[in-house]
């Protein structure tokens, strides 16, 4: 008789060195780490608004060291432009790479019917760009540079909308997730701020704008994270004041604005939405992601294969072929009248022959 096989032992979860499912989000989070996030926010608005100084004040960082400001002159005549802006920006271990695209120009010129075309123009490129990569051989490396949020400043010396404002984000809240910013607010009063924001709500609600909102807090998250999504709802739109200059008040150096009357600290909840702004953009960044990927991406994805699909091609043909068949259609037409035609002018011509014929034969 053979002996009888050891059976194999079954390894104890519970034991040092097992990998249970418990451990996936380890193994995303540690991955996620090792490559890295990308974000690419656009920011649009009137120059003068302080865009550049509020987002080196939530970066931290300088991204347009060697900018030149332009005199009244040049901007009359100047046309948008689209600058660009990538910094890797590294916190605890965790990599960002953030792309910022300014679009300086816009809203300068006398005539402004034109000038969101460019902008426009650069968010569907880059979606055809992604679309292109992404059907394209070689998908281990694609690099994502589709705009996932437009922080539009408004000017705070108006008493809403411009003109200009609503028709710039008519044309493009179903491309990108817009986010609706107040500058310097440091130039209104409390009540002129909660008057403004509630006009500027009921205009963006009155022309049927589309505006990014914060998705609601899950049942099972905890009271402080449902509290601060509240708050930061009721918020919206963010009047914010930006700075990078170090001012001491209370005895502590601070980010804010020295007045002589006071001090405007960036950072203070009590003075302006600017922390509210920040902790909106990076708790929801995912989300924010998730939401271009999700919905603009794919409109303009299942837009752009309409048109490259067969069907659309077919329709083209059949419109070209239905053309052509009517124009020969009334060339025959417009022959047979001329043939009509010619043939009354024979008939009258013969008919006033007779008639001659018939006068002679009495005179």
């Amino acid at each position: 008789m053979s002996k009888q096989q050891p059976a194999e032992k079954f390894t104890n979860p519970e034991t040092p060195g097992y990998v249970g499912f418990a451990n996936l989000p380890n193994q995303v989070h540690r991955k996620s780490v090792k490559k890295g996030f990308e974000f690419t926010l656009m920011v649009v608005g009137e120059s003068g608004l302080g865009k550049s100084t509020l987002i080196n004040s939530l970066f931290l960082t300088d991204l347009y060291p060697e900018r030149i400001i332009p005199g009244a002159a040049e901007k009359i005549e100047r046309t948008v432009q689209i600058e660009a802006s990538t910094v890797e920006i590294e916190e605890r271990g965790v990599k960002l790479r953030l792309t910022v695209v300014d679009t300086p120009g816009y809203g300068d010129a006398i005539n402004c019917r034109d000038c969101f075309r460019t902008i426009i123009s650069y968010i569907d490129e880059q979606f055809e760009r992604y679309l292109h990569d992404e059907s394209g051989l070689n998908r281990r490396h694609i690099v994502d540079n589709r705009v996932h949020c437009c922080f539009y400043f408004i000017s705070p010396f108006g008493h809403g909308l411009k003109p200009l404002d609503v028709e710039f984000m008519k044309a493009i809240h179903n491309k990108v997730n817009i986010v609706p910013v107040i500058a310097k607010a440091d130039t209104l009063t409390l009540k002129e701020r909660e008057r403004l924001k509630k006009r500027i709500l009921d205009e963006i609600e009155e022309h049927s704008i589309k505006i990014y909102h914060l998705p609601d807090a899950e049942s099972d998250e905890d009271e402080d994270f449902k509290e601060q999504t509240r708050l930061l709802k009721t918020s919206i739109p963010f009047c914010v004041v930006g700075s990078n200059q170090l001012i001491e008040a209370k005895g502590k150096k601070v980010r804010g604005r020295l007045y002589p009357w006071g001090v405007v600290e960036v950072e203070n909840p009590e003075h302006n939405d600017f922390l509210k702004l920040r902790t909106m953009l990076i708790t929801h960044m995912q989300d924010l992601q998730e939401v271009t990927q999700d919905l603009h991406y794919e409109n303009f994805r299942s837009e752009r294969l309409k048109k490259g699909g067969r069907k659309v091609e077919d329709e083209e043909v059949n419109k070209d072929q239905i053309l052509l068949e009517k124009e020969a259609e009334l060339r025959r037409m417009q022959e047979m009248i001329a043939r009509m035609q010619a043939q009354m002018q024979m008939q009258r011509h013969g008919g006033e022959g007779d008639s001659d014929g018939i006068h002679g034969h009495k005179v």
